[in-house]
C-alpha cells in the first residue's frame, strides 16, 4: 500500500503492518474525542514514526496513487477531526 504523510511524500507499506497502524488509528479516535490534545499528538507522532520506520519512502518524483493519506506532523486536533469527519485514518 502507498501511503501519503501531508506534506512529507509518498511511502511503500506492506499491508502485514496495516494491524499495527491500526491500533494506533483507534487510539488516536478515542483521543479525538475525549478532545485530549496531549494524547493525540503522541499519537499522531507514533502513527507517522511507524508508517516511516516500517515503510520505505518512494523518490521524490515518484507520485502514485495512495491508498492512505495522513496528516502532517504538525496538524492539529480540529484540523484531523475535520479531515475524518466520522471514520478513522486507517481504512478498516
Amino acid at each position: 500500500m502507498i501511503v501519503r504523510i501531508m506534506g512529507e511524500g509518498q511511502v511503500e507499506l506492506d499491508d502485514a503492518h496495516l494491524p499495527e497502524l491500526d491500533r494506533l488509528d483507534d487510539d488516536l479516535l478515542d483521543e479525538m474525542e475525549s478532545g485530549d490534545d496531549e494524547g493525540f499528538r503522541r499519537t499522531l507522532t507514533a502513527l507517522l514514526d511507524a508508517v516511516r520506520r516500517l515503510g520505505t519512502p518512494l523518490p521524490d518524483d515518484a507520485l502514485e496513487p495512495s491508498g492512505l493519506i495522513l496528516p502532517s506532523p504538525d496538524a492539529t486536533l480540529e484540523e484531523v477531526r475535520d479531515l475524518l469527519g466520522d471514520g478513522g485514518l486507517i481504512p478498516s
